[in-house]
């Protein structure tokens, strides 16, 4: 049995394909299929079900499979100990980010960490937060940056900022003659959210749960509509379709100037209103952490990458420590 054994069939049981597997382990297919042929085969088990276009695990194998990460994780671990004791923050750090955080923080996040810890290059992965939750599980990222809440998987975990939501409305709409605005004025308008798996979109339906309901029948089709992303949600409220909700860091700089301030290139099609309280309510925010494995052993590579994030300009939002 050896350390490639055990990574092919972790492999075969994330992708579920044995030719997706060889792919991500960078050998050919009959090369891993012919390792993991020999270790089924020295254990005694059948540790995958094969069929057309389709492998499953076998209840025996998902135990294996769960054991034989635990151990890729523990020898990992012992190489970074070797390279700690020679320069803790020496080689790449692979970090996630959700999609509605990475546009907005990355550019000046990788500025600081190059400035600071230019030893220490950021491997940059995007993704929904279930997946890059999956991800850490297996070790395929160091660390993560996400919005709670999510589901608790024992990861460690700091609070970096809590950022408020703004609301986004065409120039020409009535409700961008004001100065701020609360989320019972946004019921009756025509609300633009991001699709399924995304979790500011959730974020947004807590603030607007009226909205919910529109997902699955033809109401909805007038009343909210979906995008890929937030910059594409952001054209469509530039077009006049609806207005959205954004998280405070996607908003440009020179949006939130006055109009007498801008410059005429900066000209924007969108106003974007804080939300005010109401009722008692707190405006609506949602808290950035970085998340990573306890088993995770580059202590000091998650420090530097925090002092990194801190380090970035974060206009608008409340740093926690």
């Amino acid at each position: 049995m050896t350390l490639t054994e055990l990574k092919y069939i972790v492999a075969v049981a994330r992708e579920k394909h044995f030719g997706h597997a060889a792919d991500a382990c960078y050998v050919s297919q009959p090369t891993l299929s012919v390792a993991i042929k020999k270790l089924e085969e020295e254990l005694d088990v059948k540790l995958f079900e094969r069929s057309a276009g389709e492998v499953t695990v076998t209840p025996l194998g998902e135990e294996i499979v769960r054991q034989a990460q635990s151990v890729l994780e523990q020898a990992a671990a012992i190489k970074e100990i070797a390279k700690r004791g020679k320069d803790p923050l020496a080689g790449p750090l692979t970090l996630g980010v959700i999609y509605t955080i990475g546009p907005y923080l990355l550019p000046d996040l990788v500025r600081q960490a190059i400035k600071r810890s230019p030893q220490m290059p950021l491997m940059l992965q995007e993704n929904f937060t279930v997946k890059l939750l999956e991800m850490l599980r297996t070790g395929e990222i160091d660390c993560a940056i996400l919005a709670e809440p999510f589901p608790d998987t024992g990861l460690a975990m700091a609070p970096l900022y809590d950022e408020p939501f703004m609301a986004a409305v065409p120039s020409t709409h009535p409700l961008a003659t004001q100065k701020s605005i609360t989320a019972a004025e946004l019921k009756s308008e025509t609300m633009l959210l991001l699709g399924a798996g995304h979790c500011f979109r959730d974020h947004v339906l807590e603030v607007c749960p009226e909205f919910a309901r529109f997902a699955s029948n033809a109401e909805g089709i007038r009343k909210s509509f979906e995008g890929s992303s937030l910059e594409t949600i952001k054209h469509m409220v530039a077009a006049g379709m609806g207005v959205t909700l954004v998280p405070r860091l996607s908003v440009p700089r020179d949006a939130l100037l006055t109009v007498s301030r801008r410059r005429k290139s900066d000209e924007t099609y969108i106003r974007y209103l804080p939300i005010r309280e109401e009722d008692g309510s707190p405006p609506p925010t949602r808290r950035v952490v970085l998340a990573w494995r306890r088993s995770f052993t580059r202590y000091e590579a998650i420090a530097a990458l925090r002092n990194a994030i801190y380090a970035c300009e974060l206009p608008g939002v409340t740093r926690l420590s």
